[in-house]
Parts: C-alpha cells; structure tokens; sequence
C-alpha cells in the first residue's frame, strides 16, 4: 500500500514528504515562474489535489534529456544550456478535480533540471523541478497512487510592471509593417484602421480580423519586422528595465501585437514574459492564421490577462504602462496606470492616465511598495 503524500507550498518553494503524520524528507523545488493555473498553455503551475500516475527514468544516469518521456541524450553539471531540460527522473501526476483534471494532458511532472541554480525561486515552465539527486531520492521512495497536494498561494509575491509594446517600447505599429512590405494601398487600409482603433473610435474585434485578411503577412516579412522592433527601441527603454529588475520588479511584454514579432525584443531587452498574439505559418512560410481568440485581439483582453497574472502570483504591486485605449483599459486592475505619449500622444489617454510620460528618459521613482 502506498501511503506516501507529497506536499508543495509554491510559497515556500519547498515539497515535503510524509508518511501519515511524519515527515520523511524536505526538497527545495521551483515552481513556475508565472505562478499558478490550470489553463493549457499558461506555463503556469496547477494547484489542489493530485495522484501519482507514472514513473519515468529508473535506472538512467543522472543528467539523462528527457523528450516527450524518452532519453534522447545527456547534460553534464555545470554545462550551460538555454533551455528548460527535463532531466534525470520523471514523476508524472493527474489531477483529481474538475479544474486541474487537464493536468495529466497539460504534461505537468516533478523532474530534474539544468537550472538547479534556480531552485528556491518560482522559474519553471509549470512542472515541479528538483535537484538531479533529488529527484532520483524521490523517485526511489514514490510509487505509482501516491497523493499529492499543491497548495496555492497565499502570501504575496514580487512586483508587476506590464508595457505596451508599440508606441511604446518600440516606436513602430508592427500591423503598420506587416501592411508596409504589402504596398502603400494596403499599407494606408491597415494604418487608418489601426489608428481607429488605438484611439477607442472601433472596437479592436471589429478591425483585427479585417487588417489580417487584408496583408495576410508570411514568414519573411514577419522575421523583417521582428528585426525592426528591434532597431526602433525608444530612447531609454534599456535603461528603465534594467533599473525596474534592480529594484525587483518584473516586466511582462502585453501586447495586441503578434508574439514571434515581439520575442526577439523582449530577449534583446531582458524581459522573459510576452503576452501577444500567436501567428502562424505554413511549412512553406505563407500565412496560415492567428490566434483570433487571444485576449489582447479584443476590448477588455488586457485587463482579464492583467487579472490571471494577478490570480497566478498575488503581487505586492502592479502597473501599467502604454499608449493606447486599450492599455487605458487595464487601469481598474493596477495600481498606477502611466501613459505614454513619446511616441504618439493619445489625448483620452492623457487625460486617463495617473502619470504621463513623453520621454523614457523621465522615467520617475515608483513610490510603490
């Protein structure tokens, strides 16, 4: 009879196991990085009630790659590596309640990791991770039916800073430079719509489709426009991230722009998190759609993606930054909402903003806790 029960405290960042009313063992893990969840494709860790459903690894070396539950190679300690391996062991769990029943499919597990540094600090993808050692101790004293609780949070944690990305990071409209590369009629179609939009004339709904249907951008010029973003950084963006993370804020990239556009100057910039719209392509790079129902492609998407993070990590504080009606949206769920107008000056989000700004390099202490 199995009668081990495994405890996490994403609090504490640690996961305990006990034997009826003993403890046997205390591990110091990382949970996610975007706090707790239960919807596919949050990167977030899910909460409540769990089993033990599979074992993975026994007997590989320590260090052994796990892809899709199968060994495909090996890292040695120490060796750097830019991604989030699943390493060593693998425990794989189920859900137990209607709201994290999808666990098992969502490929939530309690492995090692190439990030051991990091343990201690929320930092993975959504799984559990743990020491390469152990996991392997951990793995040897679970079996299969074992229960596992993860408790939600409830202290606070940390410090949220959400920037628009155009016109305010950037001083492009990506949808603009999509419909550039696509002719000056097309361009002229895109670019009055996008200005409609962004200054609350039109819900974003009504013209995002349309503007998609209109360029319908491929692969080429999509990476054309991510190296754009990049050459158009506004003047003391780098500097103001650099100083929010000194100061334990961490910034999150929430856009209505397109994620594979915005991903290169989010890493050019040190931001680890981008909220924006999925784009897809064909094999042969033609375009093959968008995630038309992400949030931020309509009225009211800013401001329920503001509320998940809220939910997922209980922050101390949580402002907003940007240029549009859509970012001014988002004011009731943060407690300071700064506009920006470096770039384009939005009067109604003049007028709404607590704080205005029209130069980065102005950028004000934030008397916040």
């Amino acid at each position: 009879m199995n009668d081990l029960r495994l405890e996490v405290s994403v609090d504490d960042q640690q996961l305990r196991v006990l034997r009826g009313g003993e403890l046997l063992r205390t591990f110091t893990i990382s949970t996610a990085a975007k706090g707790v969840g239960t919807t596919p494709g949050s990167h977030r860790t899910p909460t409540g009630r769990f089993v033990v459903v599979q074992k993975i690894g026994e007997g590989m070396p320590a260090g052994t790659i796990f892809k899709s539950r199968e060994p495909v190679g090996h890292w040695q300690a120490g060796e750097a590596c830019d991604r989030d391996l699943v390493l060593t062991r693998i425990l794989r769990i189920s859900g137990l309640e209607a709201e994290n029943a999808n666990t098992f499919d969502r490929f939530i597990y309690f492995h090692g990791t190439n990030r051991e540094d990091l343990l201690g600090t929320p930092a993975s993808c959504g799984c559990i991770r743990l020491s390469n050692s152990d996991i392997i101790e951990l793995h040897d004293l679970v079996e299969p039916g074992a229960e596992v609780f993860i408790a939600p949070p409830v202290r606070k944690r940390g410090k949220l800073i959400f920037f628009d990305c155009d016109s305010t990071l950037s001083s492009i409209e990506g949808i603009d430079e999509l419909a550039r590369a696509r002719g000056p009629e097309v361009f002229r179609q895109v670019e009055l719509l996008t200005n409609r939009a962004m200054n609350g004339e039109v819900p974003i709904a009504e013209v995002f489709g349309r503007r998609m249907e209109i360029i319908r951008p491929d692969r080429a010029t999509a990476d054309s426009v991510a190296r754009l973003y990049v050459d158009t950084v506004v003047p003391g963006v780098a500097e103001v991230v650099a100083r929010l993370k000194s100061q334990g804020w961490t910034p999150v990239i929430l856009s209505g722009g397109f994620a594979p556009l915005i991903h290169p100057l989010a890493e050019h910039l040190g931001i680890h998190h981008v909220e924006a719209v999925p784009l897809h392509f064909h094999e042969d790079g033609s375009y093959a759609g968008y995630g038309s129902d992400y949030p931020t492609t309509y009225n009211g998407g800013k401001p329920e993606i503001i509320r998940q993070w809220k939910a997922a990590i209980h922050p101390q504080s949580v402002v907003m930054v940007g240029d549009g009606v859509s970012d001014l949206e988002s004011k009731p769920e943060v407690d300071l909402f700064i506009g920006f107008g470096g770039v384009v000056a939005r009067e109604a989000v003049r007028k709404g903003a607590d704080l205005w700004l029209e130069s980065m390099n102005d950028w004000p202490d934030l008397d916040l806790p």
